[in-house]
């Protein structure tokens, strides 16, 4: 009779394991991306080193990025899409239909329409949609086949476009929180704006010091 009783004992202690392995493996899919050794020793040439590895860690690109030039694009698609999320943002706080994702400001009828807010809140938006152009431009071109050569004339050409639009992408961001320092701007929508606005400064900062990196041998 005492069969039943082990029986019961192996499938308890089974099910335990079970257990165990499924908490086991829901904790680690919670768990945040961990930089690469590659991109901690990059981000420490960058302003905001733990921004930089928090966010390249979580970039969704395969293979993941082996090469300056690599990361540094990987840094700009960041970048772009961050930029692109503020804009969404800052459009469907003031009302505009933004928020399809292409960064383009679209008139529309919004809950800051008339408000003294609306106008830098609304020219915020459309730096941050130059921005977002800006940096896709940048990405583009760090990606492509101009690029191949590392060394030659047509090499630093291309790299002094991917600079000059990640530059100017930074600029735009920097008028947009320049903006908000109006007194026309409440309180509560210039912190609410300011935080996503500085999230893109961030990583466009460190986007650029990440191209700056590309060197002849990239």
């Amino acid at each position: 009779m005492a069969r039943p009783c082990r029986s019961s004992s192996a499938a308890a202690r089974l099910l335990l394991l079970l257990a165990a392995v499924a908490a086991a493996l829901q904790a680690a899919a919670a768990a945040p991306p961990v930089a690469s050794g590659f991109i901690r020793k990059s981000c420490r040439a960058t302003q905001y080193p733990s921004v930089c590895e928090q966010s390249l860690a979580a970039y969704g690109g395969s293979p993941p990025p082996r090469s300056p030039r690599e990361l540094a694009r990987a840094a700009l698609a960041v970048s772009a899409d961050r930029a692109r999320a503020a804009s969404a943002y800052v459009g469907r706080l003031c009302g505009s239909r933004s928020g399809s994702g292409d960064g383009s400001p679209r008139r529309g009828a919004g809950a800051m329409k008339g408000s003294a807010a609306a106008g830098p809140v609304r020219d915020c938006l459309e730096n941050l949609a130059d921005s977002v152009g800006h940096l896709r431009d940048a990405a583009q071109e760090i990606g492509g086949a101009g690029m191949a050569r590392a060394g030659t004339r047509a090499f630093r050409w291309h790299l002094s476009n991917v600079q000059t639009w990640c530059s100017a992408a930074l600029t735009d961001e920097n008028t947009c929180l320049d903006g908000l320092s109006s007194r026309a701007v409440d309180a509560a929508t210039r912190a609410a704006v300011r935080g996503r606005v500085v999230e893109v400064a961030q990583v466009t900062s460190n986007a650029l010091a990440l191209v700056n990196k590309v060197g002849p041998g990239y």
